[in-house]
Parts: structure tokens; sequence; C-alpha cells
């Protein structure tokens, strides 16, 4: 798709349809200089180089890519008629899109009746979840992974509902056990189970949880946030057994009370969009309310009457349903991308597998890989010396303009750490390791130059480490100590779009025989 081709169309749009209500001048207050404007835009473009290339596979840092061309099209297309999907009023043409849309995502769950509506966000989404979930348990608390999104734990102290943490087991899934204990209390009314946490993207065991949380008279609820659309790969089963996807979670998501998932994630959709579904069409009556000056068009149901959110972007639904009947929520529509990023999850880990300079975390179960710098040490490898390389890593890869590559960190405790990997010593309280979100299906193609640039980064920063560490007579507490915060201080960076004035007083990174990223990749 030409963007140039099709976003002078989309303004088409809204003009020959408005040229049907007779001729209309723009009034003098809106009225501004062609050459004033031209100067604004100047400057606006300017600012807009101060970011990250999220659209490139060299960005492989957070859960973020721009939407499909077909989106853009879509929202911006309906955006010249700034439709508000809070009443039919509001925009009809964009109501009747939304609840098309909705109707698709719970399809795609499998759920057997429904009622849902988009948001602006997957917090928003999960804040309606767990108000539900209040209401249908009036003083009981709501129970979630400690690996969950925090949004759970801050939504439930705004509601005023008791939040319960339960721990998470060796794969950074929720344990069973431990919720069962937690259960037996009989404090809890609603389980969130996630399908993606946002740290290692881990899948708690929905089909053990549900039948569960039945037994204790618990509702269940599913965060699908992020690793929602991997539902489409489940529902192959040989596409599954080909790309390690468990579809027993995913089968068992149908029998829940209510789901979240962020089409603005993998359903290649602007921010913000958001949506939450409940199996139970009658859930509509913990929102009910009235505005005499609002619901006066006769539909069978108005979405604002179903949400807690007022007004919301009626170019939402309308860059969704375009975008969904181009890729639609098959395994070989929208569900070709997922598999990609799949394999490049797994083909990555596997090259890590086979590294001495960096070490996986845990074995990625969607698209979200997490690993860290391979550090000596004697008698074992200390977690202070695996977070300073790990931050030597992520800031040395930003910070090289001639070969850039964006990661993120996630900060693991040391309990965590070294129940995964016994064999490090646990002289902190915890550490980070790097994480990347191979979220575009386009780094399936990236995987190696993405590897060869963050192995060389990696020995690089463990060569830095063996020349800060401290002899024997100093080693202990205060010389790692030493040794984090040089290398700490030898790290900083700039932000993009601006010039670093310690740049003369920072070493180069190490020279590294590995090909660069338009080596790599020919």
């Amino acid at each position: 798709m030409d963007l140039r081709y099709w976003l002078p169309r989309a303004a088409e749009v809204a003009e020959r349809w408005g040229e049907r209500f007779g001729p209309l001048r723009p009034h003098p207050s809106h009225l501004v200089d062609e050459a004033d404007f031209a100067a604004a835009f100047e400057r606006f473009a300017k600012r807009l180089e101060h970011n990250y290339p999220f659209f490139h596979p060299r960005y492989a840092g957070q859960m973020v890519k721009p939407p499909h061309p077909a989106a853009v099209v879509g929202y911006l297309t309906a955006m010249r008629f700034n439709p508000n999907n809070h009443a039919y009023e509001g925009g009809p043409a964009t109501n009747d899109m939304e609840r098309e849309c909705v109707a698709q995502l719970a399809a795609m769950f499998a759920l057997p009746a429904h009622v849902g509506h988009l948001t602006s966000s997957g917090t928003i989404a999960n804040l309606e979840a767990l108000y539900v979930a209040r209401q249908s348990h009036p003083g009981l608390g709501v129970a979630h992974s400690a690996q969950a999104h925090y949004t759970h734990s801050r939504m439930c102290h705004v509601l005023g509902v008791e939040s319960h943490a339960v721990a998470a087991d060796a794969e950074g899934r929720m344990d069973v056990g431990a919720l069962e204990e937690l259960l037996r209390t009989g404090r809890v009314g609603t389980v969130v189970v996630t399908c993606g946490t946002t740290g290692p993207g881990a899948v708690d065991p929905v089909h053990e949880i549900l039948p569960l949380a039945r037994r204790y008279g618990a509702r269940v609820h599913v965060d699908a946030a992020y690793g929602g659309f991997f539902a489409l790969l489940a529902a192959d089963d040989a596409l599954a057994a080909s790309l390690g996807v468990d579809t027993a979670p995913w089968r068992a998501v149908a029998g829940c009370d209510s789901v979240t998932v962020d089409p603005h994630k993998h359903g290649l959709q602007p921010y913000g969009c958001g949506a939450v579904l409940f199996a139970d069409p009658g859930i509509g009556r913990h929102f009910a309310h009235d505005s005499p000056y609002t619901y006066f068009t006769d539909a069978e149901l108005h979405l604002g009457e179903i949400s807690l959110e007022c007004s919301r972007a009626g170019a939402s639904a309308a860059a969704l349903w375009l975008t969904l009947q181009l890729l639609p929520l098959t395994p070989e529509g929208l569900g070709a991308g997922l598999a990609a990023s799949r394999r490049a999850a797994l083909a990555w880990a596997e090259l890590i597998d086979n590294s001495e300079e960096l070490t996986l975390h845990q074995r990625p179960q969607l698209d979200i890989l997490t690993y860290f710098p391979t550090v000596p040490g004697t008698p074992a490898p200390a977690l202070s010396a695996i977070d300073a390389a790990s931050e030597h890593v992520l800031r040395r890869g930003m910070a090289d303009e001639r070969d850039p590559v964006y990661l993120s960190v996630l900060r693991v405790d040391a309990a965590d750490f070294t129940r995964r990997h016994p064999g490090v010593r646990a002289d902190a309280g915890g550490a980070r390791v790097l994480r990347s979100v191979l979220i575009k299906p386009e780094a399936e193609e990236w995987v190696e130059p993405l590897h060869a640039r963050v192995t060389a980064l990696a020995a690089a920063a463990g060569a830095a480490g063996a020349a800060a560490r401290p002899s024997p007579d100093t080693a202990g507490t205060a010389g790692t100590a030493r040794a984090t915060a040089a290398s700490r201080a030898a790290d900083v960076t700039a932000a993009p779009g601006t010039t670093d004035t310690t740049e003369a007083t920072v070493d180069p990174p190490s020279p590294s025989s590995a090909p660069s990223f338009e080596e790599s990749a020919r």
C-alpha cells in the first residue's frame, strides 16, 4: 500500500460526503496563514526526529510497532468525520463497525456469547473487567500472578478491592498450588490469568486454573492484552505444534468470564485501541445508567451503556474494521505475522543456546525473548556483574550511531533469578536481564544480524567487566559496587537526537569482528 496515494483519497471521502449538505465557508477564526503553517510544520517534523525507529527490526525493545497502512488510512478517513462511539448517534457507521469487530474478536476466543466494546487502552479494558468482578462478588478480592501487569494491583486499589499476588513458577506462570492455598481462604472472588506477561511473555495455565477457580466459586478474567492474538495460532493444531505453542490455555479461554486484548499491539492498530469482552451478555446491568441528552436514537444497545468510558474515538473502530477486511482473524490472515514473530523468537533462542556470550533467561512462550550476557566469576558469576553487563549492552547498543540496536531490560529479583540459574551468586537483590520483543514479523529475517550485534556488545561488556574486576584481596560487596558504578558511569548516553557532552570521556565500544547489520542482512 502506498500511503502517498491513499491519504489524498482518504481526504476526498469526507469532502465528497460533505458536499451533499451544501457549500460551507470555514470560519475566519480557524484560518491560518500557509507560510505560518509551513514554518510550524517544519518545527513539528524536526521534533518528531527525537524518537526511536519503532518500524525497524533494529528496534527490539518494547512492544511497539507502527500500525498497518490500512489502519492508518481507515483512522485518518474516519477522523475527518470525528465520530464518537459512546452513543449510536455519535457515529452510526463506526458504531456498527465496532460491533462487527468485537464479534470477530469474541469468535477468535470462541466465546459462545458475548458483550463488549473497544477501549482506549488495555488498562481501561482491565479496569472494566475488575469493576465487574467487584460488582459480581462484592467484598471479595482479586488474585493475579506476581508477574502479571502492574495494572491489576493498581486498579484494585482504585476500586477498593483487596489484591492478592500469587507466586509464579520457574517458567513465569501462576503457580497453581499457591493459588489453591489462597482460594481455600475464601477471600478471592476473581482470578486474573495472563496470556502473555509483559515481562518474559509467559502464558498462565488457564486450563488448570479455570476448573480450580470454579471449584471455589470464583470468576476468571483473562488478561490477553499482549498475547491474545496468539489464539489464532492455537486454533490450528498443526501450526501450533510446528511453532511449539501449547493450545490448552487458549482453548480454555472460551470458558472464562471476561477477556481483554489490545488490537494496538499485534492487531496492527494505532494507539489507543484495547478491547474488553464479557461472556455473559447480561453483564451490562453493572454499567446501567441514564443520560437523557445522549441516548435518544433508536438502537438495540448504545456502546456507552456497557462501558465506564464516555467519549471514544470512532476512528479506532474504523481502522480496525478496515484492517480486518484485509487481514482477517485467521491463522492465514493476521496469524501469519504472529507466526513469523514466533519463529523469530525460537530461532534467536536457539542461537543463544549455542552462544558463549549470551545465556537464555527463559525459553520464549510467545515472541518475547529474555537473556543476559554470560559473565565469568569465581567461584560463580555474580548477580551484580550480570546486571552491569546487561546495562552495558543496552546503553552501548543505543549509543552506536553507525550500528545501533535498541533493546529493553527486565528487572528480576534474586530469588527468581537464582531459581532459574542456580549457578549464579546472589550478591545483590536482583539484576536486569535483556529483553527483546519481536513483535514485528520483519524480525524473522533479522535474527542473525540482531544476534551478531548483541553478541558483540555482550563480549565487549565481558571484557569491560574483567578489566574493572577488583583484585582478590579487595573482592567483595564494596569492590563489586565500585565496579558496577564504574561501568554505569562509562555508559552514560544522551537521549536520541541530542548531543552527548560526555562523549570525550567515554571509551568507544570495543571493536568486533562481527559483521554490521548491513553486512549480515545482505
